[in-house]
């Protein structure tokens, strides 16, 4: 049973077809499109597919994106399904103050992220940092349960809202360095420590709260740049999302085939 997952960010749409809807997965094709492009995938990307027998995505992009993306998916028989923020999913116990309210995709990226950690051995809390568009800290406690999370800009927005506000900051992307003696390295380390330090600062409150020291574990398309920063020992796995679809998806197919 063929299965394609649907990431949607602000940026760009990844995707990846696997062999069955369930953790451990063979992966059949995978790819990503800019937002702009995703017009396209049905009749390029997408064109070459075996029809999947299920689909289940995460969105932040908005319906008009999400009807664009459905749009794509005409030529075949199956029926879009797209997850939202419960009150409690595959293990995972939201604390958000309005559980429907927050991001899917860090919803689904926090299930895989449990599903990674149980696999390893005895449960223990979770930081979870994701790094893209937007960089969010998340602080899950040893029995499952979501205590919050911080947001943060990314690198990009961080450089565009200093251009935009302060006159003469047009300059390249420079190196991260403890003493920058330039701007355009100062830029760049000013936005990584920032990022880097709002972690650590996580990492204190959750091991404080939680009386255990927490796995730590990084993903999004820019984790890479962040890992040399980091305080602590990270994890880079760039496929949670995909992992904590597959996780929801076989969930899902478990409790609909005891109904």
């Amino acid at each position: 049973m063929t299965f394609l997952a649907i990431d949607v960010g602000n940026t760009r749409l990844k995707w990846t077809l696997y062999d069955r809807a369930e953790p451990g997965a063979g992966v059949l094709a995978h790819g990503a499109e800019f937002l702009e492009h995703i017009d396209r995938l049905g009749e390029r990307a997408w064109a070459s597919l075996p029809e999947p027998h299920a689909m289940l995505g995460c969105i932040v992009a908005g319906q008009a994106v999400k009807h664009r993306v459905q749009e794509q998916m005409e030529g075949w028989s199956i029926e879009p399904s797209w997850v939202v923020a419960s009150e409690a999913e595959a293990g995972l116990t939201n604390g958000y103050d309005y559980p429907s309210r927050l991001g899917a995709d860090r919803w689904v990226a926090m299930i895989g992220a449990r599903h990674h950690m149980l696999r390893r051995g005895p449960s223990r809390p979770i930081l979870l940092v994701m790094v893209g568009t937007a960089v969010t800290v998340e602080a899950i406690d040893q029995h499952g349960r979501y205590l919050g999370g911080l947001i943060l800009p990314g690198h990009g927005i961080m450089l565009r809202a200093l251009e935009s506000g302060t006159a003469g900051l047009h300059v390249p992307t420079g190196d991260v360095c403890e003493f920058p003696t330039n701007t355009s390295d100062g830029l760049t380390s000013g936005g990584t420590f920032a990022i880097a330090g709002a972690c650590e600062r996580m990492f204190q409150h959750l091991f404080k709260h939680c009386a255990a020291e927490p796995l730590c574990l990084m993903t999004g398309g820019a984790g890479w740049k962040m890992l040399p920063a980091m305080t602590r020992p990270f994890e880079l796995i760039e496929t949670m999302v995909f992992d904590g679809l597959l996780v929801v998806a076989k969930e899902r197919g478990e409790l609909i085939g005891r109904l």
